[in-house]
């Protein structure tokens, strides 16, 4: 008998930076079970053409430039046939978890050896989970967690300000403490909630109902 034909899996590209498609595109061009079908710029041209190409995997970054992001395009594409594979550089509790929540299948960092890539587009279009080993480690380490990090009342203080879009110098005269003691606790507030800047932390507080 002859052995069945295997198709190959469909993989659209979603990343804002040529450079980057081009040298992804190569890649992937010497597995023979793994066929680029096009290739997008941003969210919006990702949603388009996710719908149009119907592909099994969509390879998304996260951060797009201009327009949506990697985060808003997956929430869009997942749950319409594609599944959503998240390849990036960026690594935060913050980012992983909008991820994950927007529906994304899989989560890889741009570090990771070209097998464990293609290791993780086969596993990504069977609908598996696919982590890099440390982006697997922070969510065991979430799910065994409260999952609610600890701030103390200074903290939150200046968190409530911070969702209120004030500055550096605006909390110090709001709660009457100097500049360089509030980035002092901005330092940790960005620790604990697994983020680096002041919207990432504002979104995660939201998040995680830690905003009074």
């Amino acid at each position: 008998m002859t052995p069945a034909t295997v198709s190959p899996v469909r993989i659209l590209l979603c990343d804002d930076h040529v450079v980057v498609r081009a040298g992804l595109l190569a890649l992937l061009s010497s597995e023979p079970d793994i066929e680029v079908v096009g290739e997008a710029g941003n969210g919006e041209e990702a949603v388009a053409m996710a719908a149009k190409l119907a592909p099994d995997v969509v390879l998304m970054d996260l951060q797009l430039g201009d327009g949506i992001d990697g985060v808003e395009a997956t929430r869009r594409i997942a749950g319409t046939g594609p599944h959503v594979l998240v390849l990036t550089t960026y690594d935060t509790d913050a980012d992983i978890t909008r991820a994950i929540e927007a529906g994304a299948t899989g989560y890889l960092l741009k570090a990771e050896r070209p097998e464990e890539l293609f290791a993780a587009i086969h596993s990504a279009a069977q609908g598996r989970t696919a982590l890099s080993p440390p982006v697997a480690s922070r969510v065991m380490a979430q799910m065994r967690g409260t999952g609610r990090p600890t701030l103390t009342d200074r903290e939150s203080d200046i968190l409530a300000q911070l969702a209120h879009g004030l500055g550096n110098r605006e909390i110090a005269r709001a709660l009457f403490i100097s500049e360089a003691t509030v980035k002092t606790h901005l330092g940790r507030i960005y620790a604990k909630l697994g983020v680096d800047t002041r919207a990432g932390a504002v979104s995660v507080a939201k998040e995680q109902r830690l905003l009074p």
